[in-house]
């Protein structure tokens, strides 16, 4: 049995992370808008209509923007936590809509999500982890700091998406301003390329086969940075930076001997938009 997953896009300007097996899928986030989300789809050779579910971590435009319009037009659930719901913060047609608590379990065909709170400036924010039989795949971006939480699912992955928001220096002397700054390190903003490698040294499982780094900052980070950071470390492990312009390939987690790996090419798409993270 094997996973497949992919990141379409993951970076303050939207976030979507896809998750599936031979059966379906699901997304974890939607904040790319349906028109983009179809057509990274498609060059993945994924249907877009065998996605199950769509899981929301929380209310920030970009993990919600694509949400209302895909859901919408392919029927897809929207699972939300009773926070998300009772603020009315997320914009879902109101059948559509599903409820997840914190650490239990949701079945949605072979896939079991499992939802878990993570410090973020958000109202209730969640990461996730996704089983499939004895695969388990991690979604923790967006996150102030590895809390106890993140450090026990971090531990069971084996393979995650792992935010690697911002390089401590680059923050420091950058443009944004002194109260940005401090939020964004404030232990409910997000997590530093510093903190992501010590997660990774400290609690990585021996079977983590896939490391996505995620949600890196336009303008606090570089990539080719991070990805030297932490290639000196990866041993068995694949380091892959999840970009901010366009879908990744598809991995397959899991993959049985003799299975062909699945790949897409990568489309570059502008970014005009102005990062605040």
């Amino acid at each position: 049995m094997s996973v497949s997953i992919a990141s379409l896009n993951s970076g303050s300007n939207g976030n979507c992370y896809y998750i599936g097996d031979q059966t379906g899928g699901i997304f974890i986030d939607a904040g790319i808008s349906c028109k983009e989300t179809e057509a990274r789809m498609l060059r993945l050779g994924i249907s877009i209509r065998s996605i199950k579910a769509i899981f929301v971590s929380h209310e920030h435009t970009d993990h919600i923007k694509g949400i209302a319009v895909i859901s919408r037009k392919y029927q897809i659930p929207v699972y939300l936590n009773q926070t998300m719901i009772y603020n009315g913060c997320v914009n879902v047609q109101k059948d559509l809509i599903r409820k997840y608590d914190a650490n239990q379990p949701v079945r949605i065909g072979a896939l079991e999500i499992t939802s878990f709170p993570k410090l973020h400036d958000a109202c209730d924010p969640h990461s996730f982890i996704v089983r499939a039989g004895t695969i388990t795949i991690g979604v923790m971006t967006d996150i102030g700091r590895a809390c106890e939480q993140v450090i026990k699912y971090f531990n069971m992955c084996d393979a995650v998406f792992l935010e690697a928001n911002y390089d401590d220096e680059m923050l420091s002397k950058g443009k944004y301003p002194y109260y940005l700054k401090n939020r964004i390190r404030s232990g409910k903003g997000h997590l530093s390329n510093r903190e992501a490698l010590e997660l990774f040294l400290n609690h990585r499982a021996p079977s983590l086969s896939h490391l996505l780094l995620s949600h890196l900052s336009k303008d606090n980070n570089c990539p080719d940075l991070v990805q030297n950071l932490f290639n000196e470390h990866a041993g068995k492990t694949q380091v892959i930076v999840a970009s901010r312009y366009n879908e990744s390939q598809i991995f397959r987690i899991g993959k049985e001997p003799g299975e062909p790996a699945a790949t897409s090419p990568l489309a570059a798409v502008e970014d005009a938009q102005y990062s605040l993270f």
